[in-house]
């Protein structure tokens, strides 16, 4: 299958597509009216789907859903940090006068 390429011509302003190979050169004259035209920057449409991607296998999942990670401290020892957002933060010891 040949992507799709759009151009717009300077003459008549008739933007159109077509299907060409990437080795293809690009078109000079209009299909409609002969004038020069210009190969124009679609926006594309296709999306990225499955693992390997950075939404799938590189965000950082440690704030999603609660779930805990492994960390390990400068004492090489291994600690759990949960990301639930529910628990309240340990309170302060009053300070002693």
């Amino acid at each position: 299958m040949s992507p799709i390429y759009e151009y717009q011509c300077g003459k008549c302003g008739e933007v159109f597509e077509v299907f060409q190979k990437i080795t293809d050169a690009p078109l000079k004259k209009c299909k409609f009216c002969s004038g020069g035209v210009e190969k124009l920057i679609s926006q594309s449409s296709f999306q990225l789907k499955g693992s390997g991607w950075y939404l799938t296998d590189y965000s950082n999942k440690s704030h999603v859903g609660g779930k805990s990670e492994t960390l390990t401290d400068k004492s090489g020892e291994k600690s759990e940090k949960s990301s639930d957002t529910s628990a309240s933060p340990p309170k302060a010891d009053k300070p002693t006068t």
